[in-house]
């Protein structure tokens, strides 16, 4: 774990607490987990275009604990990283409360994964079958709540829905009665991938509900965000691709700006990003602006002084 020269009292004062962002009546913008891609340099980039609350990449918590090289690899943040929220995959309430007290200097609270529909989450007993384990769930919250005092730390869930709403429901009110501060919902059941998200789903989960929601799915657009918003009357959107493809998009672009593309540079530059994961970024915020013989060329790049020699030759710095 490696916080950036930063003393861990500077971090024991976050700032930007996100409970009374949800209590705003605004609309607050989310950036999602979202593994290799969500770390401290995204963050930093996407907190310059509006975006209000981000959260890591999915950690491993029982990993994160035992392994130090897990936790310098998995979780990187700096002063400026704030509001932050730390999302687990967990199905160990000691595990999960251990490394909520390893974190908790350096975050505004954690988040725990109960959505994530790939196998290999499923089969560990992470992500989406945490949905149909209302128990574990509640203890998880519990245990968390008993070992870190830290006022204002926050404990929130993200889930998918059931095919039958009413689980959902019951899961949530069940959560809520527990302690969770927030619970961001992603309206597709575990078994869905690309179906049209359930709106009115999340809209009566939010109905029930008496601690904020967000709403979470195919959102690509400041208005498309705007829209979920107003007709799920949920406290804030959570975006993932939307914001892989333009990190501007809190920020009303239709489409990644180049100013945007020479902000990542310098942020991935002075971060030490990785070459695979800046190239990758890089790919993504150009995919709308750039020909298919374009992309060809620019994918092919092999180093980060070719990336700038080409971003230079072609848009100009």
């Amino acid at each position: 774990m490696k916080s950036d020269c930063m003393q861990t009292t500077i971090y024991q004062e976050r700032k930007k607490d996100p409970i009374e962002m949800f209590h705003s009546g605004q609309l607050v913008k989310v950036c999602a987990p979202m593994v290799r891609y969500s770390k401290l340099a995204f963050r930093t980039l996407v907190r310059k275009y509006s975006c209000d609350l981000c959260y890591t990449p999915m950690i491993v918590a029982a990993d994160f604990v035992k392994s130090i090289k897990a936790r310098d690899s998995e979780f990187t943040t700096n002063q400026g990283d704030c509001p932050l929220i730390v999302q687990f995959a967990a199905n160990d309430a000691r595990l999960l409360s251990d490394a909520a007290r390893i974190v908790c200097p350096y975050a505004n609270g954690i988040d725990i994964n109960c959505g994530c529909p790939q196998r290999w989450a499923m089969a560990e007993g992470y992500g989406a079958c945490l949905i149909n384990k209302p128990e574990l769930v509640r203890d998880m919250v519990k245990q968390v709540r008993n070992q870190v005092e830290t006022p204002g730390f926050s404990v929130s869930i993200k889930i998918r829905i059931h095919d039958d709403l009413k689980r959902t429901v019951d899961l949530c009110r069940k959560a809520e009665a527990t302690g969770v501060s927030w619970i961001t919902v992603h309206g597709r059941t575990a078994e869905e991938r690309h179906q049209p998200v359930h709106y009115d789903s999340i809209k009566i989960i939010k109905e029930n509900m008496s601690i904020p929601v967000i709403a979470n799915g195919d959102i690509r657009s400041l208005k498309e965000a705007e829209n979920v918003w107003q007709i799920t009357g949920t406290d804030g959107v959570m975006v993932a691709r939307g914001l892989l493809a333009n990190p501007a998009m809190f920020a009303g672009y239709e489409e990644t700006p180049l100013k945007c593309i020479w902000d990542w540079v310098d942020i991935a530059l002075e971060l030490g990003t990785p070459y695979m994961c800046f190239h990758q970024h890089l790919m993504y915020m150009m995919e709308k602006i750039t020909s298919r013989q374009e992309k060809r060329v620019f994918n092919a790049l092999s180093s980060t002084s070719a990336i700038i020699d080409y971003l230079t030759d072609h848009y100009g710095i």
